[in-house]
């Protein structure tokens, strides 16, 4: 059976628990569009981060590439469009390691865009009534990091697709967040991501 590889990041920052990890656990082994998904929760470490995801890719050769993390001021699931080419962390990562203005490849283009259907993406979510938004930016910590590995990993696999989405805090993890909006609950985060799986599949 085919598969898609939707990934998550382990908590980071102090907070207890991440959304995109627990999404990914609530997909693995779910059957979508024909294709089994593989779960994979990555450290939030610059580097190791990439090198685990590349190995699990080498591993599964997956169809399909969903990396997820979380973006705790943001109030939707967040679809991001392009990922750049540098680390500039405002925090350190969970090894402590904290770049500042370095590139993440330093051979490597300005930028890599994300080949999910992203447009297909938000109309299915917006019909499904889950809030969601097109990302100009993954930020430049390590889901912008990993987001570029990807893009730069599936460059040299034309038959692998692939992109980067943001998430947003869970309810219980705060009472409000930015734009005064609420956090998604969990049930809601797994439905956009099984919506975003089948909506990449089927373009």
């Amino acid at each position: 059976m085919r598969k898609v590889l939707l990934t998550g990041f382990e908590p980071f920052g102090g907070n207890l628990i991440n959304p995109s990890a627990l999404a990914a656990q609530a997909l693995a082994g779910r059957i979508i569009s024909g294709r089994r998904v593989e779960s994979l929760v990555l450290p939030c470490v610059f580097g190791k981060s990439l090198v685990r995801l590349r190995e699990q890719i080498r591993r599964i050769q997956p169809e399909l590439v969903i990396c997820t993390g979380l973006a705790g001021g943001r109030s939707d699931i967040s679809l991001e469009r392009i990922a750049i080419n540098i680390a500039d962390a405002s925090i350190p990562d969970n090894a402590g390691n904290q770049p500042v203005d370095c590139p993440v490849v330093p051979t490597g283009p300005a930028a890599y865009w994300s080949t999910l259907p992203i447009k297909a993406i938000v109309a299915k979510l917006t019909a499904a009534e889950l809030p969601v938004s097109i990302s100009p930016s993954a930020g430049t910590f390590v889901c912008n990091h990993l987001f570029y590995g990807l893009m730069r990993t599936l460059k040299r696999k034309p038959n692998m697709r692939g992109g980067f989405i943001h998430l947003p805090f869970l309810p219980e993890q705060t009472r409000r967040v930015a734009g005064g909006s609420k956090g998604l609950p969990l049930p809601k985060i797994v439905r956009g991501l099984e919506i975003a799986i089948a909506t990449s599949l089927a373009h």
